[in-house]
């Protein structure tokens, strides 16, 4: 099992942990019991999640038996952010949410008892909801030394900001800790996986654990944080997060996501995030230097990620979509809400009835103007659902609507807007 830290190194996920010599021998002598935490601060996970969630998958197959912890209790205080306090959510939110993530996280997870590193959910709020404030002063605050505390880089940021930072947020460290205490007693877990900029969170578990358990050999490994070509943060998109839930991010937007990743960025993601073995990754990265217009890598990398997320189905249908937007298939036989939800990341416009399409074409903007549109006609650029309008006067009409609603206007071959008849 020591050949995971090798490959978690090769793949750019191992930033740093507490003794990389200590944590090779603990992997060499036994199977180790691990866990990562996800607060639901959202009804779903984002991209972002994605490194962690992934990173525990890769962990378990390695051998190392995962504890994925929901936050019932940490979610309705939040991590400080560097910037601004949070917005605290009712608890009944929060249960809500927990129960979401949790769903999320299941299917990358082996939870089958016949194994025997099977993972198993945990929620902090088990050890948390009948703890008095006196006893949580006494029993864990008392380890902890705020001058250290000081020190976590939000926590600084905060206290140097105009709005300062509450009692409830600084005391995030201590309950983290106290995760990582109670799941080392109750589990047997020894390690603690995160991102980097989580790693006084880390630390605080392990300090906490050692001055309880001074016998105790316990590690932390950090994930790099990830970032854009151009600095920008990952997971995030003009729009906002990129989330796993379907409802809030469609598998259409998913998929183009990942399908529209910087040529710069495309093979350290495929790295991170595929399950593909070194020689695929390598092959790809090849085609990539010598072939980037061929876009391969990011097909293979929204492919596999979609798959992973929503299902081989889902996939289908988004690959379908993609395909028939640009006349590689039939517009009408997508299902109505991929076709919907193909649409809705085009330009598009509503109208109250059927207009001419060269009016269309000006007003989804795909032509400066009606004469523009004209004579993008005349020379044949022009298209409804794929098919070349050769009349400057033509309207469409109720036979030509998808699904009893939309129209697909395309000028050339990579140009569309869509039109939604009311």
């Amino acid at each position: 099992m020591t050949d995971i830290v090798d490959e978690l190194k090769w793949r750019g996920l191992f930033a740093q942990s507490t003794d990389e010599d200590a944590l090779r021998k603990a992997l060499a002598d036994g199977p180790v019991t691990f866990y990562c935490g996800f607060d639901p601060t959202a009804a779903s996970l984002h991209v972002g999640h994605l490194v962690q969630v992934l990173t525990m998958r890769r962990l378990q197959q390695a051998g190392l038996r995962p504890l994925a912890l929901v936050g019932g209790a940490t979610g309705q205080i939040g991590d400080p952010r560097p910037t601004a306090e949070r917005t605290l959510n009712s608890p009944e939110t929060v249960a809500e949410w927990v129960h979401r993530l949790r769903d999320q996280i299941e299917p990358f997870l082996d939870f089958g008892q016949d194994r025997p590193n099977a993972a198993r959910m945990v929620n902090n709020l088990d050890w948390t909801a009948n703890l008095s404030a006196i006893e949580f002063l006494r029993d864990i605050g008392k380890h902890f030394r705020v001058n250290k505390m000081l020190t976590k880089e939000s926590v600084a940021r905060r206290l140097e900001s105009q709005e300062g930072i509450s009692y409830t947020e600084f005391s995030y460290q201590l309950l983290q800790g106290m995760d990582f205490l109670q799941l080392y007693r109750n589990y047997g877990c020894t390690l603690q996986q995160g991102g980097s900029d989580q790693w006084g969170n880390l630390t605080a578990g392990i300090d906490l654990i050692h001055r309880l358990e001074p016998d105790a050999r316990v590690h932390a490994l950090a994930t790099p944080l990830m970032t854009k070509a151009d600095g920008t943060k990952f997971g995030k998109s003009e729009g906002g997060a990129i989330w796993l839930n379907a409802s809030m991010t469609t598998p259409y937007a998913f998929y183009q996501f990942w399908l529209n990743t910087d040529d710069r960025d495309v093979s350290r993601y495929l790295r991170i995030l595929s399950f593909r073995d070194r020689a695929e990754l390598e092959e790809l990265e090849k085609v990539t230097e010598e072939r980037p217009q061929a876009r391969a890598a990011q097909r293979a990398l929204a492919e596999e990620l979609t798959t992973l997320v929503h299902g081989e189905d889902e996939c289908r249908a988004v690959i379908a979509a993609s395909k028939a937007l640009f006349g590689q298939g039939e517009l009408a036989e997508l299902d109505a809400a991929t076709l919907e939800a193909a649409l809705h990341e085009l330009p598009h416009v509503r109208a109250d009835g059927f207009a001419p399409v060269v009016d269309l074409l000006a007003e989804t903007g795909l032509v400066a103007s009606k004469s523009a549109a004209r004579r993008t006609v005349k020379e044949g650029g022009a298209y409804v659902n794929n098919a070349k309008v050769t009349a400057e006067d033509a309207v469409p009409g109720p036979e030509d609507l998808l699904h009893g609603r939309w129209l697909v206007l395309r000028r050339g071959k990579k140009n569309l807007a869509a039109v939604e008849i009311g």
